[in-house]
């Protein structure tokens, strides 16, 4: 039996960097909602509310959990594909 090191060394490489990129992501959607929460919060106290507060940090947010959720498709495709 014959192991190609080179082709575990990058299968392992790349797995690692969509792997840590991935979670990366998804922490930034996750720091962007607890931002727009705290906004929220720090506004509640004030009288005059600007409309649509923290939206910028909801699509933003949405934008992060889309691409995560992306991500996790095309592995899955892949896993699947004939």
């Amino acid at each position: 039996m014959h192991i190609k090191w080179n082709a575990l060394a990058q299968t392992a490489g790349a797995s690692f960097g969509i792997t840590v990129a991935v979670v990366s992501v998804f922490a930034l959607g996750i720091l962007a909602l607890s931002r727009r929460e705290a906004a929220l919060s720090a506004r509640e106290g004030e009288a005059a509310q600007e409309p649509g507060g923290g939206r910028l940090a909801l699509a933003g947010a949405y934008a992060c959990f889309g691409l995560c959720a992306a991500a996790v498709v095309y592995g899955l495709v892949l896993i699947a594909a004939p």
